[in-house]
């Protein structure tokens, strides 16, 4: 596994995405009909055009993505650990979440987990 792999790369896009504060780049990543879970349990949003809402309303507080750990690599799916350090709300969370793609390489689901205990002061 190499940072090569598309589904590695699609990871780092995401994150670059978030370092642009860039919704529509993250949203470009999902397939038209994928579903976003955050946190994971929640009502599922549908759709890109959801998800690009979700992503502008998570990027308006400022919110930046750090990777702390590799990304793992299974089948059709990947997971990566990172914390979201939004400064507007003076959190920090740390969230691994599980990208599984579909044929056409896009992001058909992702998952994040975290809870509550998962979120400090900063």
């Amino acid at each position: 596994m190499t940072d090569a792999d598309p589904k590695i790369a699609c990871v780092h896009a995401y994150v670059a995405a978030f370092e642009a504060a860039d919704a529509g780049a993250a949203a470009a990543l999902f397939a038209d009909d994928a579903t976003l879970e955050d946190p994971f349990g929640s009502d599922a949003i549908r759709g890109r055009e959801a998800i690009l809402e979700f992503y502008t309303r998570a990027m308006q507080g400022g919110a930046k993505l750090a990777l702390t750990g590799p990304a793992r690599l299974a089948g059709d799916a990947v997971a990566f650990p990172f914390t979201a350090n939004v400064p507007a709300a003076n959190i920090a969370i740390d969230i691994i979440d599980v990208f599984r793609f579909g044929t056409d390489g896009k992001i058909a689901s992702m998952q994040a987990f975290w809870g509550p205990g998962n979120v400090r002061t900063v």
